[in-house]
């Protein structure tokens, strides 16, 4: 599912709202979550799961191109950890997946 998908699905579930106010909110919740996180914050969204900030340590890696040894440094990553809930539900969908 991308964005649009997520916002006209809002929209058609919920007839009192206009389809410009679903994407606004929508783009509200991304917003905030996104500006948390840049502020080095977290994220918990009960039964769904937590949105947080890990440091990736420097290191040294290898250019795949030619081998070479290059320096990666230090940067922030996002990071998502799925809630109990979440979890459980993927779990027992994943045996409906899993028989094509």
């Amino acid at each position: 599912m991308i964005k649009s998908e997520l916002v006209a699905l809002i929209a058609t579930r919920n007839p009192h709202l206009y389809h410009s106010d679903a994407e606004r909110i929508v783009d509200t919740i991304l917003e905030e979550i996104a500006e948390s996180l840049a502020q080095g914050g977290r994220v918990e969204l009960r039964g769904f799961g937590v949105f947080s900030v890990r440091n990736r340590a420097p290191r040294s890696g290898r250019n795949p191109r030619d081998g070479t040894s290059v320096f990666v440094e230090e940067k922030w990553v996002p990071f998502f950890k799925a809630g109990k809930e979440m979890q459980d539900r993927l779990n027992s969908a994943s045996t409906s997946m899993s028989g094509d």
